[in-house]
């Protein structure tokens, strides 16, 4: 049996439907796709204005103030060698720095906290553990992450030595 030819107006069901509703969906959809398209480049390459450019720099060039908290002097006994009868000493002053005053004055109360975390890890330190200087970025850098775990959710940017004597 030969198949009857197929026209335009036939859809798969074998139905008469007019061509030109598809055509005008298509044309429709094309024109959405070109504006979108469209859009999206003028978005990207279109020009700040002076002022924006200018309130851009303003806020790079802006310095934020910064806030230092000073903790009181510690001295710590740390872990020594079984052969020395000296325990070794740790003599330390710090300051925290912090990005303003706010966060600041949220810290101050947990100072106690802060000198409790950092006297239980500097016990167990030994004299060898603070020699040169990538042993004192050691010591800093876990200072640095056991304050802002006992401050959370402030932060502190920066655990500054003021002095650190090691006899």
């Amino acid at each position: 049996m030969a198949k009857k030819p197929r026209t335009d107006q036939d859809d798969a069901s074998g139905e008469q439907q007019p061509r030109s509703g598809k055509r005008k969906l298509i044309m429709i959809g094309g024109a959405v796709a070109l504006l979108a398209v469209a859009g999206g480049g003028w978005f990207m390459f279109k020009k700040p204005s002076a002022e924006q450019i200018a309130a851009d720099e303003a806020a790079k060039n802006a310095k934020k103030p910064v806030a230092f908290l000073e903790m009181k002097d510690m001295m710590i006994g740390i872990t020594g060698s079984s052969q020395s009868e000296r325990q070794p000493i740790i003599k330390i002053k710090v300051v925290l720095e912090t990005a303003d005053a706010k966060i600041s004055d949220e810290i101050k109360p947990l100072l106690p906290r802060i000198e409790d975390a950092f006297q239980v890890f500097m016990r167990e330190l030994r004299p060898s553990d603070l020699e040169g200087s990538a042993g004192m970025y050691r010591l800093k850098e876990e200072l640095l992450r056991r304050v802002n775990v006992t401050v959370y959710p402030a932060k502190v940017d920066a655990v500054l030595f003021k002095e650190l004597l090691v006899q």
